[in-house]
């Protein structure tokens, strides 16, 4: 059925968060028609698409237009009640002052401990603990991909058959590691993330390096032991097959090696997962992130490491997470890192009004004010225990923010970075995003979109919004989900297909 036709055979519904709210999103898909009336006896003055803003009151020139009970904006001329709240009615507001904000004074008490939930992983000798068995073979510098790239596809029909307890083999290929300004201070980044994808805990611990032998990031600062046995610089061989054959040798002795492990039970206390959102909508701060927030709690209860990031659809709300570090030392990072992207967004002569996407805006968000109060939401409520930059491994247990850029690609690679062996994705335009070395789950912020992506979506939180399931219910599916799909019990739809996005890094120093 159409969807205006399925919306008109449908009550009219909307979603209103807070009591405080002046302005509520349109639930039905396929939007609602000029003249329908709700229950409570309000009336569309227009048109209103699903997901976008309708006015519960008469909201004058210069009033506050509020949603999750805070102030997304000020109306920009009259907006009589019944109205649609269109992008251009709505006038940013200033963020949060960053040396005004409260730190640690509603630090959560700490929820009593979920026990009794395990999975089933790959322990590796430095006590992390894999969801996969893949091996990974890193570049030091781009030039080696084309050459790298034909290596793998060599492995995989060659070798790999013969190693059924690998499941794959991934070459971990960037744009970096050479006509860089490679002692710049912000190179770290770069540098630190190729680092520490390399060690990720899907990898088991073996670390192979393809280098040319001439570029600025040598191969040997990406290994710790500096153990040269374990790279192949390509300038060191006689002929393009030469080369292949070299990197085929290493890659069996690596195969042997992982070929051994097994899975294991594991506590859900040796998980690292990431949360991460794109192409986001309106319906994101309602149904899939407050659900995958009620998850992150479970996992926090449990013992889990877990990450949520992306720097520019958290600046807007930190004044509400602020309150929450664990102590002034985490909550002073999590300022430090809001001013250094402030900085380099000011460098690039741009600003927080880049974000939200033309995607973002068709689901309803009019701007990264209402997009990151809905982006934080899948945080949860616990503690925040620690900050990183970007790049760095997580070393804490807890809820941790690992600061990235809002790029799903840019915050997925650095995630990866910081040791997630899974990830939990909410979208609710759809993506299929995914990433080669860690499953990604999807959960759907709308019903329409599960039924439109029907094999691409893992989870359907659309069902919070039309009243069929609780944030709670939802939340311990996504819970249960994670650990079979950890445990290799079920596979993500992105996993099914082989739909696996290109690393992408975050590299603010000079181009050479």
């Amino acid at each position: 059925m159409p969807e205006q036709a399925k919306s008109q055979n449908e009550a009219p519904l909307y979603i209103k968060v807070s009591a405080k709210d002046n302005v509520a999103i349109i639930v039905n898909s396929g939007g609602l028609p000029k003249g329908c009336i709700f229950a409570c006896g309000l009336e569309l003055r227009d048109g209103t698409p699903q997901g976008h803003k309708v006015a519960l009151t008469d909201i004058e020139q210069d009033e506050p237009i509020i949603r999750y009970g805070e102030v997304i904006g000020y109306a920009a001329g009259p907006i009589p009640k019944g109205s649609w709240v269109k992008e251009e009615l709505v006038r940013l507001p200033s963020p949060p002052q960053l040396d005004e904000l409260p730190i640690a004074n509603q630090v959560p008490l700490p929820l009593p401990p979920l026990e009794g939930y395990t999975f089933e992983g790959y322990r590796n000798e430095d006590g992390s603990v894999g969801t996969k068995n893949i091996l990974g073979i890193t570049t030091s510098v781009q030039c080696v991909a084309g050459v790298l790239d034909y290596a793998v596809k060599m492995i995989k029909e060659q070798l790999l058959p013969h190693y059924q307890n690998v499941e794959d083999v991934v070459a971990l290929t960037h744009n970096y590691g050479c006509g860089v300004a490679i002692n710049a201070p912000d190179a770290i980044i770069p540098i630190r993330t190729i680092q520490n994808i390399a060690t990720n805990p899907n990898f088991g611990g073996e670390v192979l390096v393809v280098g040319l032998g001439c570029e600025k990031l040598i191969p040997e600062r990406l290994l710790t032991d500096g153990d040269s046995d374990n790279i192949v610089s390509l300038q060191d061989h006689h002929g393009f097959m030469s080369m292949i054959q070299s990197i085929m040798n290493l890659a069996e002795q690596k195969l042997i090696k992982l070929n051994r492990r097994h899975r294991v039970t594991c506590p859900v206390s040796d998980l690292v997962v990431g949360l991460q959102c794109g192409g986001s909508d309106a319906f994101s701060g309602v149904t899939a992130n407050p659900a995958v927030g009620f998850a992150a709690d479970l996992l926090v209860q449990a013992g889990a490491t877990v990450l949520f990031s992306e720097v520019t659809e958290v600046r807007d709300a930190v004044h509400l997470l602020t309150p929450r570090a664990i102590n002034q030392e985490v909550g002073q990072a999590l300022i430090q890192e809001m001013k250094w992207y402030d900085n380099y967004l000011q460098k690039g002569q741009a600003d927080r009004s880049a974000n939200p996407s033309p995607g973002n805006k068709r689901g309803g968000l009019v701007n990264v004010v209402e997009k990151s109060l809905g982006s934080i939401i899948k945080s949860g409520s616990s503690p925040i225990v620690g900050v990183l930059s970007p790049g760095e491994k997580a070393t804490q247990k807890g809820l941790v923010f690992a600061a990235t850029p809002a790029s799903d690609f840019v915050c997925g690679t650095l995630q990866l970075a910081s040791g997630v062996n899974m990830q939990v994705f909410t979208t609710g335009r759809g993506t299929p995003y995914g990433l080669a070395m860690a499953p990604v789950i999807k959960v759907a912020t709308r019903n329409s979109l599960t039924e439109q992506w029907h094999d691409l979506i893992d989870v359907n939180a659309g069902t919070i919004a039309t009243g069929e399931a609780t944030i709670e219910e939802v939340g311990w599916g996504i819970f249960h989900m994670i650990l079979d799909v950890a445990s290799g019990k079920k596979k993500t739809w992105a996993d099914r297909w082989g739909l696996h996005n290109a690393l992408c890094l975050f590299n603010p120093a000079p181009v050479t």
